[in-house]
């Protein structure tokens, strides 16, 4: 297997008013290059937090964290800074494309961090725009656009760059039913003929349903996984509200 990421024994803790609260306990898991994985499970379990440390936002207190053959829990505030730029993409619930710029040159700025010549840019940004049928608002202001457009820009500034692993949190949380199913068709478009790696936190069941496996958290642990298989998305998504039953959790959209 191609190890894209390699969570091994890591634990957060987190002081409050002289109390030590865990918010990740002892997690170890492996995503291959061309995954599409979710993490699930009620408000609290540690879901985001355990994202926050894998993306760099956050450190951990325990273990160590390998994305690309690279350890990313022994570099510097530099070196953390140019690795975000060189081998993450970040997709947010609440798309974080900068109102002053258009989807283009939002798109665009990925690249020009990274170093690409002003000429080399226009082509690659053609080239997603097509992939995620977002041509015709790249010359758009995010206020001009709507919810599920947005989130296509914002997929396709995480992606441009050609990141080892893509992240994202609740990417579904501010679109509605139609816009939510026509990005994840498109993310789902990106992770089979690209063999992007997604690692993507979610409380939806129905987003859920569309990755290849679940790791379901509980209380800072790993309660549970699923792999997707064989299963049609409707196998899956059921089988994902029955582990979600049992945790407690909801799982808003239905089929």
């Amino acid at each position: 297997m191609n190890k894209i990421l390699s969570v091994n024994k890591i634990e957060k803790y987190y002081k409050n008013k002289g109390s030590l609260t865990k918010a990740v306990d002892h997690i170890s898991f492996d995503v291959a290059k061309g995954e599409y994985i979710g993490i699930m499970g009620a408000s609290g379990s540690g879901k985001t937090t355990l994202l926050n440390c894998i993306s760099t936002i956050d450190t951990i207190t325990a273990g160590e964290i390998i994305i690309d053959g690279q350890d990313i829990t022994k570099m510097s505030e530099d070196q953390l800074a140019e690795f975000r730029r060189e081998k993450l993409g970040f997709i947010f619930q609440d798309f974080n494309l900068l109102d002053t710029l258009n989807a283009h040159d939002n798109i665009a700025l990925a690249l020009a961090i990274t170093g690409v010549k002003p000429e080399e840019i226009d082509g690659p940004i053609n080239q997603i725009a097509d992939r995620l049928g977002i041509r015709e608002v790249l010359e758009k202001y995010p206020y001009e656009m709507s919810g599920g457009q947005r989130q296509r820009v914002a997929c396709a500034r995480a992606m441009i760059t050609n990141p080892s692993l893509i992240l994202a949190d609740e990417p579904t949380g501010a679109l509605d039913s139609k816009s939510a199913r026509m990005f994840l068709e498109n993310l789902e478009v990106l992770n089979e003929e690209l063999n992007a790696t997604i690692l993507m936190v979610t409380h939806d069941s129905f987003t859920a349903s569309y990755c290849n496996r679940i790791l379901f958290i509980k209380d800072g642990k790993i309660f549970n996984e699923l792999v997707r298989g064989n299963d049609t998305r409707k196998e899956f998504f059921d089988k994902i509200i029955n582990v979600i039953s049992i945790l407690g959790g909801d799982h808003q959209h239905v089929f």
